[in-house]
């Protein structure tokens, strides 16, 4: 059996590398895991693999907060060191030290 690994953690902050929003990781799945639906509406020329990791986000951009589903080849690492303005950033972690937001558990 073949180990997967996800280049980002749980509460990094990362931003999108061809859009312009930004957010914090709350979950991670190994491989795609939503509808085909979803995966079918993505554009071909820039739809990913789904053999990689897919993040859920607490995003942001500049007018609104929302929930982002983004596989691993699309984020890069946000260097602001800005805090994540989501409303439920706050339920799901407890703390943010330098570029990371923590959960109770860790």
């Amino acid at each position: 059996m073949i180990s997967k690994k996800a280049k980002f953690s749980i509460g990094d902050i990362v931003k999108h590398r061809h859009f312009n929003f930004r957010g914090v990781i709350y979950d991670v799945d190994f491989e795609f895991n939503n509808s085909e639906e979803w995966y079918d509406s993505i554009p071909k020329d820039v739809r990913p693999k789904k053999d990689q990791p897919f993040y859920h986000l607490l995003a942001e951009n500049n007018e609104i907060t929302y929930e982002a589903y983004v596989s691993e080849q699309n984020l890069i690492t946000d260097g602001s060191g800005d805090p994540i303005r989501h409303p439920l950033v706050n339920e799901v972690f407890s703390e943010k030290r330098g570029s990371v937001y923590y959960k109770p558990s860790n």
